[in-house]
Parts: C-alpha cells; sequence; structure tokens
C-alpha cells in the first residue's frame, strides 16, 4: 500500500535533467536514505530522462512523465515515462554497449539504472513509447543495528 506519492510533467530538454533528479531526490529524503541511496536514485533517474530526450524525441521536444510512490516497506517505485518513438527490441536495448544514440552514446544507461536499483522494468511500445520503471527499498536504518 502507497503512503505518498507525486507525479510531474517536464519538457524533454536536457536542461531539465538535473530538475528531474533533485525532485526525485527530494521526495525520497521523507524516508531518510543513506548517501548512496539518494545517489543511486538521482543517477538512476538522470539516465532514465536522459534515454527519453535522446532516444524517444530524437528530432522534437516532446514530454517526459515522472511520477514516484512510497510504499509501506520503504520502498520507493518511480516511473519515467514518454509518448515518444518507442524501443524495437527492449532486451537488445538492455544489453551493455547497445545504443542507437550514435557514437557518442556509450550505450550503458540500463546497465547503470540496474546495478543502482534493486528493480528495473521497461515496457515499450514502437511509436507509442517507453516507460521504465526504477524500484528500491530504502534500508531501515533503525533495524539494521
Amino acid at each position: 500500500m502507497q503512503t505518498n506519492k507525486f507525479s510531474l510533467t517536464i519538457p524533454s530538454k536536457s536542461s531539465n535533467e538535473s530538475f528531474a533528479r533533485v525532485t526525485v531526490a527530494a521526495f525520497v529524503t521523507q524516508l531518510d536514505p543513506t548517501v548512496e541511496e539518494i545517489s543511486d536514485i538521482k543517477t538512476s533517474v538522470s539516465e532514465a530522462v536522459t534515454n527519453c530526450n535522446i532516444h524517444a524525441y530524437p528530432d522534437s521536444i516532446g514530454k517526459v512523465y515522472i511520477s514516484g510512490e512510497i510504499l509501506e516497506d520503504k520502498t520507493v517505485r518511480i516511473k519515467i515515462r514518454d509518448r515518444g518513438r518507442g524501443i524495437e527490441d527492449v532486451k537488445k536495448a538492455m544489453e551493455p554497449l547497445y545504443t542507437t544514440g550514435g557514437e557518442e552514446r556509450a550505450g550503458l544507461g540500463f546497465a547503470v539504472m540496474e546495478s543502482m536499483m534493486d528493480k528495473i522494468k521497461v515496457t515499450s511500445k514502437p511509436g507509442k513509447g517507453t516507460t521504465i520503471t526504477l524500484i528500491k527499498k530504502i534500508n531501515d536504518k533503525e533495524n539494521a543495528k
């Protein structure tokens, strides 16, 4: 059961990437995360928003929809969604070093997100858009002692 949530819609401009990551970080701070936990979340949100900016809307400015919720067990679920061109083969797109963004892109975005979050789910339909769901349980410091 969720205890709190937010939603945000921003234009797919690179200048909004830092706004998105700081907004999500501010939302998660109510759980008193560690510096590492907040850093992992911020980096993962940055990667997901950058994917929207570069791949979903390569030749135009579209909208990026970000929502987050906190569940009773201190799990954070963040969704970053676009209505861009979508991904033909999600499994292939999630392979490290695979990119459709040209040689200036490393193709490591999904790998970075997977390494920092407890779970990541990607759903996409060509021509309809992509949703990236990031899930992370924030450690309960009181019970960890």
